[in-house]
């Protein structure tokens, strides 16, 4: 049962400096899809600093992956967490189902990168328990064909709904979540997530865990379940392609952060800007200088 008096910690994006993050996790970003905001979760990874970063899942889409779209935008986040490796963060990417081929190479480590298909944290005197969550998926199980089709419609359903918040945003309307719409008004759909997440809290609390963060079903949440042996914390890190949206660990608490993209826009635009035209003034005296030195040669 859900305690109601449970506080959620909700943040916004609200500027461009790296934040310093004992632990970010972020899950199904499904790089690869058309759904993908690629380049807001650059401007994330961009904006923090973590010591340990964990990929919680369904982080390339091998399932739908192809040849004739990887764009380049999808690349620059795999290379902003090279990045981030390099400057020491420890990177743990736990395998979910759209990824599972990589679980053939589980326990796999080089330098900061460790390949896992789950993770336990011990932090500040509580047990964090961290794995992708398909493993409750009762379609994963019996009829992978079928999830396969639906993560395929999935993904047009997501193409079709930028383009049309894209002629609301033209009509000065406000956006929709088609797929949200769709999941509301299913009450299979309401159920299966309540029944996900009851699980994922019954089993952690027979485990003695004090957390529980999953992904897998793209909502993001933080909820106390009070259960018959015990309680705990379930938190869902949510999703790239809706919600966008990562959990954060600083100071023994944990934070749901949603991403702003008005403001982080905006702020990312302008430093754009900054850094372009300091390129073209250097540019300007390099180019200024060759023709001094051509002069006085000749």
């Amino acid at each position: 049962m859900v305690n109601a008096s449970t506080q959620l910690c909700i943040t916004k994006f609200h500027n461009m400096e790296k934040r310093k993050v004992k632990v970010a996790v972020i899950s199904d970003v499904h790089l690869g899809t058309f759904g993908c905001h690629a380049g807001e979760l650059n401007k994330y990874l961009k904006s923090i600093s973590p010591e340990i970063l964990i990929i919680n899942g369904d982080f390339i889409d091998i399932w739908q992956l192809s040849k004739f779209y990887f764009p380049d935008s999808h690349w620059r986040v795999i290379k902003r967490i090279i990045k981030m490796m390099m400057n020491g963060t420890q990177v743990y990417y736990l395998t979910g189902n759209h990824d599972e081929m990589l679980r053939k190479f589980s326990g796999a480590q080089l330098d900061n990168f460790h390949l896992e298909d789950k993770l336990v944290l011990e932090l500040d005197g509580k047990r964090f328990w961290f794995f992708h969550g398909d493993v409750f998926d009762v379609t994963m199980k019996h009829s992978k064909w079928l999830a396969k089709i639906g993560g395929a419609g999935y993904d047009m359903l997501i193409l079709f709904n930028r383009f049309i918040n894209y002629l609301l945003k033209k009509a000065g309307r406000e956006k929709i979540s088609l797929s949200k719409k769709v999941k509301d008004s299913v009450k299979a759909a309401v159920k299966h997530i309540s029944d996900f997440e009851q699980t994922a809290a019954d089993i952690a609390v027979r485990e003695k865990y004090d957390y529980v963060i999953c992904g897998h079903i793209h909502e993001p949440a933080m909820r106390k379940y009070d259960c018959k042996d015990g309680s705990v914390h379930y938190l869902n890190s949510g999703d790239w392609i809706e919600n966008l949206t990562a959990l954060e660990y600083n100071n023994g608490e944990w934070s749901l952060m949603y991403y702003n993209q008005l403001v982080f826009e905006q702020e990312f635009e302008a430093e754009i800007s900054v850094r372009e035209l300091s390129s073209d003034i250097v540019e300007l005296q390099t180019t200024f200088i060759k023709h001094r030195e051509l002069a006085k040669v000749s």
